[in-house]
């Protein structure tokens, strides 16, 4: 079974496992095709995490580390000296090495079967001979139209070849990138036909796609340097250069590493660690393990309330203690902890930001902004710009980027939730000779000192992806995930919740009415927040919507089918039964199986 946030890659991580791969050669075939056919919302510049368990070792959650570091020369210093208080949103100097191909052909290398040629012919095949454009891809690059044809003219070339934005029958081709993943593959084939001093297939396989490791990291840091290093409009509303270098990229290696866990209602809850946002939903739940069961139904006004001010006080810890550096997880997990901060949840909403006391730890209060105005609009500079961020819902109709997502199970047990994002075409100047352009990670990294995520070279911002794994009993039952920035791990809670507690289908958790809070620092440039503010789907109800606002909270209606984009897949490993769901709202996720 597998699940995803557009059907092509969901047909084609399914056509892996009809000819026998494994659910690792699928979830990397459908990941490289998500490059291409959703290139508003991934790329191959940008990053990714995965959680997965292999079959044979089903309780031993494994997290792929996809998620690239700052440059060496990306320093608070060079960026305050270029008249910034805050890292762009978009443009190179947001761009932390990028991360999500790497970990893609580790995660292969390590865990598929497939040779690297048959697993990229997907992508390969929709790059060179297209794909109907979606709605919003279109959308998406009217929107940034003007800032392609006036400042970023390699885009604009690729993207409004005749100069105008691609009609709605239009195929979208990408010839670069197919050019190489072609090259790619010519080296792992070189690799692989050569002499092996193991003499077996398997250590053929393994040596040519470390080859293609190697090229990638050569080609993409040599094109990037070079093109990047020239100045370009950025977020900002002004120009700058890029810092990322070749031997930033060439220096990056994906890993794998152990997950975070908790334990909810005799399951558990596996996410990455600290340095991504993904504990936050552990401590969210943490907080809820102590209540009765009538507080946790998202559906009522009692639910939705408890859970909004749950995760303020997760969110909150996530903001002054998280980050690629010593965060004190144990105690921010503890039952002592736990119990302390959910002393603090009260028939009203909270409009304050509350992080927890941690011995020895002061929390970073960022600075607390409800809305922003770049420095440049002060020079009477046009500053608009879209595709910053990546806030899934904008009641102001503006296009934002956002994320993808995969989860894959195979007929074995292997089972792997996995998020790529980033590099999206609004994202910075598309490279040329890569067909891509580099993500914009570095955004939710702080330029203020002292914070756990302030701007460190070497150091990973602190990612807002965040796939899931579930256990019971030993055994891996469920991956989950979605795309949505600050939202993802507050729409999977939902699902948690309502699987967990309230004995949903997955489909039904997934369609339910969805809802999460804006009361956080947002992790993306402009990084403002709403006190109090609350974001739900109409179809909660008038009766609830009118009770979370009786109860002080600020709500903003997204309209009936507007908030979530989760998939997921299920196994009983007591029968070996599967099955597998997608969300509905617009219309492009897609579950399949057999």
């Amino acid at each position: 079974m597998s699940a995803s946030t557009h059907w092509l890659a969901t047909a084609s991580i399914q056509s892996v496992l009809e000819r026998g791969g494994n659910a690792f050669d699928a979830a990397v075939a459908g990941a490289f095709v998500l490059h291409v056919v959703e290139p508003h919302l991934n790329g191959p510049g940008g990053d990714m995490t995965g959680i997965f368990a292999t079959a044979d070792r089903p309780g031993e959650p494994v997290v792929l580390m996809g998620q690239g570091p700052a440059p060496a020369a990306a320093t608070t210093e060079h960026y305050r000296a270029e008249g910034l208080e805050l890292v762009p949103g978009a443009g190179a100097l947001a761009s932390a090495v990028p991360g999500a191909v790497d970990a893609w052909l580790l995660l292969l290398r390590d865990h598929g079967t497939w040779p690297l040629a048959d697993v990229l012919a997907y992508a390969v095949g929709y790059a060179r001979q297209g794909h109907q454009i979606l709605p919003r891809v279109r959308d998406t690059i009217a929107t940034v139209a003007e800032l392609f044809t006036d400042h970023w003219p390699s885009s604009a070339a690729h993207w409004m070849p005749d100069g105008e934005v691609p009609g709605d029958d239009a195929l979208l081709r990408n010839e670069p990138y197919a050019a190489v993943l072609d090259q790619l593959v010519g080296a792992a084939e070189g690799t692989a036909g050569g002499p092996d001093p193991t003499g077996t297939a398997a250590g053929r396989r393994t040596a040519g796609i470390e080859a293609a490791r190697d090229l990638w990291a050569r080609l993409v840091g040599r094109e990037a340097e070079a093109f990047l290093a020239r100045p370009h409009r950025h977020s900002s509303g002004t120009d700058h250069a890029g810092v990322l270098s070749a031997a930033d990229v060439e220096g990056f290696r994906a890993c794998y590493e152990p997950s975070a866990t908790v334990s909810f209602r005799g399951h558990t809850i596996a996410k990455t660690g600290p340095w991504g946002q993904g504990p936050a939903l552990l401590l969210t739940l943490a907080i809820l393990e102590g209540f009765d069961d009538e507080y946790l139904d998202p559906s009522t006004e009692l639910g939705a309330h408890t859970i909004l001010e749950a995760q303020k006080l997760a969110i909150a810890d996530r903001e002054s203690y998280f980050g690629d550096t010593d965060v004190p997880l144990g105690h921010l997990l503890s039952t002592e902890y736990s119990a302390e901060r959910r002393r603090l949840i009260t028939e009203s909403a909270s409009h304050e930001f509350r992080p927890g006391t941690v011995p020895g730890h002061p929390p970073f209060i960022p600075p607390l902004r409800v809305d922003y105005t770049p420095p440049a609009a002060a020079t009477g500079a046009k500053t608009g710009f879209a595709g910053i961020g990546e806030p899934t819902v904008q009641p102001d109709g503006e296009t934002r980027g956002d994320t993808c997502h995969l989860d894959v199970v195979d007929r074995w047990g292997n089972m792997v939730s996995a998020t790529p994002s980033g590099g999206w075409l609004q994202s910075s100047p598309l490279v040329p000779a890569l067909g891509f352009c580099l993500g914009t990670r570095l955004q939710m990294t702080w330029l203020e000192d002292g914070a756990p995520s302030t701007l460190t070279p070497g150091k990973r911002p602190r990612t807002t992806l965040t796939p899931t794994l579930v256990l019971k009993d030993g055994q891996a039952v469920s991956a989950l995930g979605s795309p949505g920035g600050d939202q993802q791990d507050q729409w999977q809670l939902l699902y948690l919740l309502r699987t967990i507690v309230g004995g949903y289908s997955p489909q039904q958790a997934i369609d339910a009415p969805a809802l999460h809070t804006t009361s956080i620092p947002g992790s993306f440039w402009p990084r403002t927040w709403t006190p109090g503010g609350a974001v739900v789907e109409d179809r909660l109800g008038q009766e609830v919507i009118a009770g979370l606002e009786a109860r002080g909270h600020v709500v903003t209606r997204a309209g009936d089918w507007a908030l979530g984009r989760l998939s997921a897949v299920v196994r009983d490993p007591a029968t070996g039964q599967l099955a597998a769901a997608a969300n509905p709202r617009g219309v492009q996720g897609y579950a399949a199986g057999r």
